[in-house]
């Protein structure tokens, strides 16, 4: 069939035709590759099979094709579906949230669902929708079709699915009756010091930023460990900067300073909360001590607070990931870390076109690798494990004796 090159240009010609061109240009392409040709243009432009019918026999009649004459009456034709229906945009944003698999880090996003199936469900969801315009809107939504890559080894554990639909249900469980949904994973460290990010910063000609030729951690004034949460309902973001090191204690205690910052202004009412973690890790499902710091936390603040962990090599769906880091990673590209004063505010300044808001704090505290947590210690935490899959999901609720008198 066409070359990539080839797909490219056809991709980028169509958009500037009218319809008459469009299938006159699709036409040719199908006459031009034969056999499979219809199938193989209908899919890689969405044009419907029966346009492109009718451009081939138009193409073979003998009647003078005519290019100059107006397509339809001025100000006809059929309005935009974000015009005349922008809820189903959103369900379709929706359906795409839900579905959407592969590397949430990159800017190019994808799904396996196809245009019709997407289609179809929108029809029963009440929206009159073709599959045309859900090609087109996910074309515009940058999404588009990739092929499976060979990359994991081993095999996803049998209950992986069942994970992720009871992660969905307990977040809208949560969200629905307005308790705090966190979204928390520890970002990749980072050298503090004249090192080279990776990335372009506008600067004058001739006047390229300068830093070091090696990563060496000797040549570093430390190193930066931003754990974040990200606050699902309010599409806010909080992200503690670590000096020492990524313990459990560190992770709980970001948690902690998330409640003491922004979490208690916009849920001072709440008794509960959810986090959606990763399963491995300072917050990892087996990690005693992430429990042992939890119950502290939890007496604390005299929240029950409820986990759920993602299945092991699912950590890139976990929201932070794609709706906080990535916009870190982009908002700093090109910036040398120099010191943790940059590293905040870097993170801080960090905001989206959809109302994405980031605070920072740097944590000078120092945290000792290594605390072991005993079996009696663990005995103690109130703790409640989930009946659906319960080494990823659990509930750890305050001792009554230090719960706060009404």
């Amino acid at each position: 069939m066409l070359t990539k090159q080839n797909q490219k240009l056809i991709l980028k010609l169509i958009p500037i035709f009218n319809e008459t061109q469009v299938r006159m240009f699709v036409a040719k392409e199908v006459v031009a590759l034969g056999r499979g040709g219809l199938k193989y243009i209908h899919e890689l432009t969405g044009i419907s099979r029966p346009t492109i019918l009718r451009g081939i026999k138009e193409l073979r009649s003998k009647r003078k094709l005519s290019l100059s004459e107006r397509i339809r009456a001025e100000g006809g034709g059929r309005k935009k579906l974000e015009d005349t229906s922008p809820e189903a945009i959103r369900a379709l944003e929706k359906i795409m949230e839900e579905t959407t698999a592969g590397d949430p880090m990159s800017a190019l996003r994808w799904t396996s669902k196809s245009t019709t199936k997407i289609a179809e469900e929108l029809t029963k969801q009440g929206y009159k929708i073709s599959q045309r315009s859900v090609h087109r809107k996910l074309k515009e939504m940058n999404y588009s079709l990739r092929l499976n890559v060979k990359y994991k080894e081993g095999t996803a554990p049998v209950n992986r699915d069942q994970q992720f639909q009871n992660i969905n249900a307990m977040v809208k469980k949560f969200l629905k009756h307005k308790n705090p949904v966190l979204s928390v994973d520890t970002k990749k460290k980072e050298l503090v010091g004249e090192f080279k990010n990776n990335g372009r910063s506008w600067r004058q000609k001739g006047k390229p930023r300068q830093v070091n030729v090696y990563d060496y951690p000797s040549l570093a004034d430390g190193k930066a460990i931003p754990y974040g949460a990200y606050d699902i309902q309010r599409n806010e973001g909080f992200v503690n900067v670590g000096m020492t090191y990524d313990t459990a204690e560190f992770a709980v205690n970001s948690i902690c300073r998330w409640w003491r910052y922004v979490g208690n202004m916009h849920y001072a009412s709440a008794k509960k909360l959810l986090i959606c973690a990763d399963g491995g890790g300072s917050n990892g499902s087996r990690n005693r001590a992430w429990k042992y710091y939890l119950q502290k936390l939890s007496d604390s603040l005299d929240l029950d607070i409820s986990v759920c962990h993602y299945p092991p090599g699912t950590s890139k769906w976990n929201k932070i990931e794609h709706r906080l880091f990535s916009f870190i990673s982009l908002n700093w590209q090109g910036e040398p870390l120099i010191s943790y004063e940059t590293v905040v505010k870097l993170i801080g300044g960090t905001k989206t076109n959809k109302g994405l808001q980031v605070k920072a704090k740097l944590d000078r505290r120092s945290y000792k690798k290594g605390k072991v947590i005993s079996d009696k210690e663990m005995g103690e935490i109130n703790i409640e494990y989930d009946k659906v899959n319960p080494k990823w999901n659990y509930t750890i609720r305050p001792h009554k004796s230090k719960k706060k008198k009404n």
